[in-house]
C-alpha cells in the first residue's frame, strides 16, 4: 500500500484512483467496476479517467503482490476448472 500511496502523491491523487489507473492501462477490455457509496467517490473514481501514470509507475505496481489467497478453499477448488 506505501508504494500506491507514494505513486499517489506524485500526482495528487488517492490510491484508489491509482488502482483504477492501473487497471485502465492494462488492457482497454478490462473494465473495473468500483463500489461507492458517497458521490465525492464517484467523483474522485471518475477522476482516474484522466490520470496518466508513467511507465516505470505502471511496472511499480505491475511488480507488486497481493498477499493472502482470493478466495477461501472451497472457492479456489472451482476456479479454473
Amino acid at each position: 500500500m506505501a508504494v500506491v500511496k507514494e505513486i499517489g502523491k506524485k500526482y495528487g491523487a488517492s490510491p484508489a484512483q491509482v488502482a483504477l489507473a492501473y487497471v485502465l492501462s492494462r488492457d482497454p477490455q478490462f473494465v473495473p467496476i468500483p463500489g461507492t457509496k458517497r458521490a465525492r467517490y464517484l467523483e474522485e473514481n471518475v477522476e482516474a479517467l484522466s490520470l496518466q501514470l508513467s511507465k516505470s509507475d505502471l511496472e511499480e505496481l505491475g511488480n507488486l503482490s497481493a498477499s493472502g489467497a482470493r478466495y477461501d478453499e472451497r472457492r479456489m477448488s472451482m476456479i479454473e476448472r
